[in-house]
């Protein structure tokens, strides 16, 4: 008897397996599918703007504005498929951890000022760039910083899609041995990010919503958080803004002192 029931258990365990990786299947030639179609619109956009450069009755302001849709074109195809292959890695288990010791008063910095110029490139003029960091000056932690990075610059890239003006606020906070970061926005995507965030059947999502690069997008930053032991969730910013938020476990330095303030130091940066 018991080992009808130890086959019955095996069984069922690989029909569990099975369905995992048929809808695992599905998803992945969902993202391609999409991935082809975007992929044809940045290339058409490529073409016909270096169509328009190499023709006579354009001064120089709109030939720079062409090679700027052209390099734009070209950035969003490949993001496309930096988070497209960096998702199947992580799928694949081979990705490894980096380590190493970051000072939080600081961690922000370099990240905020790529964000500003990111903003400053592309004409946001009526988007207003707010950074909240916590008064933990003395600390020292290890965190693997690259994919940190990684996620909250797929969050604020989601947030510059989906916000035209108004703000995005970009921040962090310590407590109990945990970091949470999180990304704000005014902008329209809120329903549209929690699906694609909670969704456990990618293709219907996607015929939802059709916005593939924002699905590859939010589905990367959900599996790197997870891969470094923490929970992501979305909140209502306002009546349709985004706040999404994700907290990750890290070990103190061993010669930091933490005293940890509620209270943030709040810089507003106007582009």
């Amino acid at each position: 008897m018991n080992n009808v029931v130890d086959i019955k258990k095996s069984e069922g365990d690989n029909c569990v397996v099975a369905n995992s990786l048929n809808n695992s299947m599905i998803n992945c030639l969902t993202i391609l599918t999409g991935m082809s179609h975007e992929m044809r619109t940045h290339m058409n956009a490529i073409v016909a703007f270096s169509f328009l450069m190499n023709k006579d009755g354009y001064n120089n302001d709109e030939r720079e504005e062409f090679s700027n849709q052209i390099l734009s074109a070209c950035e969003q195809l490949i993001g496309l498929f930096d988070n497209f292959l960096d998702s199947a890695i992580i799928d694949s288990g081979n990705s490894k951890a980096d380590v190493k010791v970051r000072k939080l008063s600081n961690v922000l910095d370099d990240l905020l000022s790529e964000f500003r110029e990111t903003m400053k490139k592309d004409g946001y003029k009526d988007l207003v760039l707010v950074a909240e960091n916590s008064n933990s000056e003395a600390a020292e932690v290890f965190i693997d910083s690259n994919r940190v990075f990684r996620v909250l610059r797929n969050l604020f890239q989601n947030a510059l899609k989906n916000t035209k003006s108004g703000y995005i606020k970009v921040g962090y906070y310590f407590r109990d041995n945990k970091l949470t970061f999180y990304v704000l926005d005014s902008g329209q995507g809120y329903f549209k990010c929690k699906e694609f965030l909670h969704t456990e059947d990618l293709n219907e999502s996607l015929k939802k919503y059709n916005d593939t690069s924002s699905a590859v997008n939010l589905t990367l930053a959900k599996k790197l958080v997870q891969l470094l032991g923490g929970i992501i969730w979305i909140e209502c910013n306002g009546m349709t803004g985004s706040g999404i938020y994700f907290s990750i476990p890290v070990k103190i330095a061993g010669s930091s002192e933490v005293s940890f303030d509620k209270y943030s130091n709040t810089t507003m940066i106007a582009i």
